[in-house]
């Protein structure tokens, strides 16, 4: 398998350099020259399969000659050691729970096969340096998917004031290490800030010249690939539901979850329809609606992995689409979704069927039965532990949650917060450090 490039601007590479790059050298970003498609045969005995089977035969093409099958499935099933349960919420809707990692968020899945994809291809020289801009979970995800991986060192960058208490706390409790490979930085601005200061380093010269960096964002094609195992897994999980082709909606910010899925469709998944749901950060709901793509600065919501103005994966939606707004809407249908319509989602959901949400999954769960008219059918994307929101989510339903081991240990230790300038020469002191 080779990879190119969405503005086709630069030479076909190896999965070994679009995963160390990141970014492309002509500035876009990395795609499988094509999807492999799954046999019908495939497709039929999918409910058979395990999760780290799914993954182990999604992985395979992408993988192959540059990582052998054992390592592969080393990977694979290292990385893919907890459970994705698909639950009945109300008749014909489930829920496609993908919190159960160890940063209890999504982003764990591809984080972790992402860190163990890179320690396997690493060449033994110099650390790789991996930075991250996030909005919330997927900086937690990837401090711990490479916390004392060898040969790896992380920046993570936040925008100070605009994560929840839980996800800073995971982000920043590896900071008060001395000799951690994990570092979070909380910068003074919004998360389109935080992820031109990783663009801008990854195309930097200096920077190039001195170190090998990569990216752990949706741009890098590491993470995006192994997001559509779970877009399998839920399928699988439905049995003969599967042939009846379910809508997925699926809640976005940055765009990779949902370009995921509409690469697995494309694999041959029997899915009749995308949601793209998302909070009052619109823009791709908008293109959909206008056929025109105005980003725009984010605003702030209590879904704030989502506080997303001008999503990065929507270059890879345009290449899949070959940047024909016609041919995308027949596989997305957009929804957007205000804090009160969100807050009102949360509450009844726990009041009538005792389940409870966080925001970012509200708007999925808001997008599978409001946007698609009769269409109350089908799955949505559970993206985080309610615990991880408890603030949000407990003065909704007007009662304390309980949190898990794991996020009760990281809001424990003490904090560690360590701030910088939404400069890319403050990123790069703390890169030549």
């Amino acid at each position: 398998m080779r990879y190119v490039t969405t503005r086709g601007e630069a030479p076909p590479t190896s999965l070994e350099w679009a995963l160390f790059d990141g970014l492309a050298p002509d500035g876009s970003l990395y795609v499988p020259e094509f999807i492999d498609e799954w046999t019908a045969s495939e497709l039929q005995a999918l409910p058979t399969l395990s999760l780290g089977e799914i993954g182990i035969r999604l992985l395979r093409p992408y993988t192959a000659g540059e990582i052998r099958e054992d390592a592969l499935a080393s990977i694979v099933t290292d990385a893919l050691n907890f459970a994705i349960p698909l639950r009945q919420v109300e008749d014909g809707v489930h829920a496609l729970e993908l919190f159960h990692g160890p940063t209890l968020a999504f982003k764990d899945i591809g984080a972790r096969v992402m860190a163990r994809l890179i320690s396997a291809l690493h060449d033994r020289g110099a650390p790789t340096s991996v930075l991250v801009a996030t909005s919330g979970d997927t900086g937690s995800a990837v401090a711990h998917a490479f916390y004392r991986v060898p040969h790896t060192r992380v920046i993570v960058l936040y925008p100070d004031g605009r994560v929840s208490p839980q996800q800073q706390a995971q982000m920043t409790m590896f900071n008060a290490e001395p000799d951690t490979n994990v570092r979070a930085y909380a910068v003074a601005g919004n998360f389109d800030d935080c992820q031109r200061l990783v663009k801008a380093a990854s195309a930097d010269a200096e920077i190039l010249d001195r170190i090998r960096v990569t990216s752990a964002n949706s741009i890098n094609i590491g993470r995006l690939l192994p997001q559509m195992v779970y877009y399998f897994h839920a399928i699988a999980q439905l049995g003969p539901l599967g042939a009846r082709r379910p809508i997925v909606s699926t809640p976005s910010g940055n765009f990779g979850n949902l370009t995921a899925g509409l690469m697995a469709k494309r694999a041959g998944l029997p899915i009749r329809k995308f949601v793209a749901a998302t909070n009052v950060n619109d823009v791709v709901p908008a293109y959909l609606a206008t056929g025109r793509f105005e980003p725009r600065p984010s605003r702030p919501t209590i879904a704030n992995a989502m506080d997303v103005g001008n999503p990065s994966n929507f270059d890879r939606m345009m290449w899949m689409y070959g940047g024909e707004v016609d041919r995308m809407r027949e596989d997305i249908a957009g929804s957007c979704h205000e804090d009160s319509e969100v807050a009102d989602t949360i509450r009844r959901l726990y009041e009538t069927r005792g389940y409870l949400i966080d925001p970012h999954s509200a708007i999925a769960y808001l997008g599978l039965t409001k946007a698609v008219a009769g269409a109350r059918r089908g799955i949505f994307l559970a993206t985080a532990h309610p615990a991880k929101f408890h603030e949000i989510v407990e003065s909704i339903i007007g009662k304390p949650i309980e949190k898990p081991a794991a996020l009760a240990d990281a809001l424990s230790r003490p904090q560690h917060i360590m701030r910088i300038e939404a400069s890319l020469d403050a990123v790069k002191s703390r890169l030549f450090d």
